[in-house]
Order: structure tokens, then C-alpha cells, then sequence
């Protein structure tokens, strides 16, 4: 078994990912719209990225791989389907928008103090996120 991947990992991973692939694909939909502030094309990207990179990519994405952390579910070990990251990512960022955030600082709370290191979407999704 992997060992679980604790907050600063992860948050390490979700950096990278920000730094690698978000900040250039806005940049680049920023300069050929002229509009940096509302990007719908670039936040739709960003949003298939999350979703199918892990899919296709075995529970990883660039963050992730360079850290050494993926995504997998958490009773058959397998990794993540289409359906299992659209729960991670869609349903549980709805779940945040409606808890005002309170349910995404519950999250980071859980990933640091829970023995598991699992967070609230890890629970929606049955997934962990585990070194390896």
C-alpha cells in the first residue's frame, strides 16, 4: 500500500499545476482575446485538465507526477474513471461554492489532521491521494 499524501504535498502538486499549465494557458487565451479578467475558454481548459489528465494519465497530473502523488480510488486502488473525477471536481467545487468556501477550508482541515489525509472531495469521489 502507498503511503497517503499529507497537505503540503498536495499543496506542492496543486502549485506546480498552477504555475506549468494554468498561468500559461491564461496567459496565452488573455493575449489572443485581449480580456485577462473573464476567460471562459481558459477556465474551461483548466477544468477538462482537472478532470481528464487524471483519467488518462493514471491518477496524475503535472503537478502530481513531478511530486510523486496521484489520484486513486480508494477501495478498488484503481485509478480514477470519468465519472470519479467528475464527482471529485464538479459535484464537490459545487459543494464549496454553496458552504461559502467553509466546506474547502473543512477540506484543508481534514487533509492536515485526518489520519487518512482525505478531504471532503476525496469522500465525494471515493478517492485518496497517495505517494507513488
Amino acid at each position: 500500500m502507498n503511503e497517503e499524501a499529507g497537505f503540503w504535498i498536495r499543496f506542492g502538486a496543486w502549485l506546480l499545476d498552477a504555475l506549468i499549465v494554468s498561468l500559461p494557458i491564461s496567459i496565452l487565451f488573455g493575449i489572443l482575446t485581449g480580456d485577462f479578467e473573464n476567460e471562459p475558454i481558459s477556465n474551461f481548459l483548466l477544468a477538462l485538465y482537472g478532470i481528464l489528465v487524471p483519467v488518462y494519465w493514471k491518477g496524475y497530473t503535472v503537478g502530481k507526477r513531478i511530486c510523486g502523488i496521484r489520484i486513486r480510488k480508494y477501495d478498488t486502488l484503481d485509478p480514477p474513471g470519468i465519472g470519479t473525477m467528475l464527482l471529485r471536481n464538479v459535484v464537490a467545487g459545487l459543494v464549496y461554492i454553496l458552504t461559502f468556501g467553509i466546506g474547502f477550508i473543512a477540506s484543508i482541515l481534514m487533509v492536515a489532521l485526518r489520519e487518512d489525509k482525505r478531504a471532503i472531495h476525496d469522500f465525494i469521489a471515493g478517492t485518496e491521494v497517495v505517494r507513488g
